[in-house]
């Protein structure tokens, strides 16, 4: 079990000192992915930016994914879409609405700052934690659009066949916890007090502060 986020950031940075000698780009998931993000950026003495996904919730169950969308991605897992006789209408409509919210967090979160660049360059891509694998994958299609050299997804705790599924689309999944009876992201920290969003602009901020700005890339919104 994790203290809470920070602590899980440091746990995840040392899990991946492996790619230190990489000079990696950190991108997190907002909320709950950046200051976890951030406690990685700062160990590797990297830039941390954000990369804004929105989940695609069931009708009358918000938090079961049946999708996600991220800059420039729209996926549905139409398996799950199909089982459930999900209407082509709901799924319009639910696309609709979370991509007007990613617009307004990424307007938010970024403060006039340009996204980072990341062709060519290493990647690590961090969430709190890994359960459907929804948006981690919607980001991770995301950036490797923009021909980063390689992409790592990394978080504290990730659900195994999430884990072995995200790998396929990935150059490697970095998890400090697997556990086999995962249940929820949230059981493995004593303090998941959620984020909000002046927490995710306070940490990149301060890390913006510690970097000098660089050029843009991911800002293109679906």
């Amino acid at each position: 079990m994790f203290q809470d986020r920070v602590d899980g950031g440091q746990q995840l940075a040392r899990a991946l000192g492996g790619y230190r000698e990489f000079h990696p780009i950190v991108v997190a998931l907002p909320r709950g992915g950046v200051p976890v993000g951030y406690e990685v950026a700062r160990a590797f003495d990297a830039d941390l930016d954000v990369i804004v996904v929105r989940k695609l919730g069931a009708p009358g169950n918000p938090e079961f994914a049946i999708g996600a969308i991220a800059p420039g991605i729209i996926e549905v897992n139409r398996s799950v879409v199909d089982t459930y006789g999900i209407p082509e209408r709901y799924i319009e409509d639910v696309i609709r609405r979370e991509r007007a919210e990613l617009e307004r967090q990424e307007r938010l979160f970024r403060s006039g700052r340009d996204p980072i660049e990341v062709a060519g360059r290493t990647v690590l891509v961090i969430d709190d934690g890994l359960a459907t694998g929804a948006t981690a994958s919607a980001a991770v299609t995301s950036i490797r659009a923009h021909s980063p050299d390689r992409v790592i997804f990394g978080a504290p705790v990730c659900a195994c066949d999430s884990a072995t599924d995200l790998a396929r689309k990935t150059d490697g999944v970095v998890c400090v916890l697997r556990p086999r009876d995962f249940a929820a992201v949230s059981i493995w920290y004593g303090d998941f007090t959620p984020t909000t969003d002046q927490d995710v602009i306070e940490c990149l901020n301060r890390a913006a502060r510690a970097r000098p700005p660089v050029g843009s890339q991911l800002g293109e919104t679906v």
